[in-house]
């Protein structure tokens, strides 16, 4: 890269970096005329026109990034959720699965930062299953969620609901009870303990649940529902 090129390149990343995304477009455009092929510009240019909601045109810039580099595994993430998005769900899973498979070989040196996102992508399939109860599909994907980060509380709950869905109560008891070890606070996993308390007839153990969510949050609309529906079954 000459030195005029060099210095126009990293002002397109300063400028990425500082959210200036048309800026940043105009400047990595205006390397690609250039003839400057790096598959972190396409990448990049790919994330810019999908947070404009021009979906095609990023995923045809992440697959450009993946010819350049197939083992770029930022962009296969990009372009796996651009799919998704666009409704193109075989080739979601095609990219998602090429991409885990490439931060797989050495699982004691995974990037976190692909850890986490692929753990991501794995809930997200997870919650498309879950909305179209497919459960046993739905919970595959959050335990693989899971091993790859075990302490994400979103989805242990997420994994309790599911297993509820399956009349699984005692072991989605369970995955609450491991959600409040990880964050006490995290109020959906105490709502939903106390539905399932609720729901095998443990009625005290479910007020006592939904009282802490509102005792961390007095204005929680759910946990306050539910009080109510006791108190009106009481009287």
């Amino acid at each position: 890269m000459t030195l005029e090129r060099e210095k126009v390149y990293m002002e397109a990343r300063s400028a990425f970096d500082k959210g200036e995304y048309d800026r940043a477009e105009k400047l990595f455009l205006e390397l690609l005329k250039l003839n400057t092929n790096y598959a972190d510009i396409y990448n990049k240019l790919g994330f810019i026109y999908h947070q404009k909601n021009d979906l095609d045109k990023a995923a045809w810039f992440f697959e450009k990034a993946l010819q350049l580099n197939p083992g770029y595994t930022e962009a296969s993430l990009n372009l796996s959720v651009t799919y998704n998005e666009l409704g193109r769900f075989e080739d979601a899973n095609r990219i998602f699965s090429h991409a885990a498979k490439l931060a797989h070989p050495a699982p004691s040196v995974l990037d976190p930062y692909v850890q986490g996102k692929l753990a991501n992508e794995h809930a997200q399939l997870g919650d498309q299953y879950y909305d179209l109860g497919l459960y046993d599909e739905a919970l595959d994907e959050y335990k693989k969620a899971l091993k790859l980060r075990p302490n994400f509380v979103d989805i242990i709950t997420k994994a309790g609901i599911t297993l509820r869905e399956k009349g699984q109560f005692d072991e989605a008891i369970r995955v609450f009870m491991r959600a409040k070890e990880v964050n006490p606070k995290y109020i959906t996993a105490l709502i939903h303990l106390g539905i399932t308390y609720y729901m095998k007839g443990f009625i005290d153990l479910a007020v006592d649940e939904w009282d802490g969510a509102i005792k961390i949050d007095p204005k929680n609309k759910d946990a306050q529902a539910y009080m109510n529906m006791i108190k009106k079954e009481i009287i």
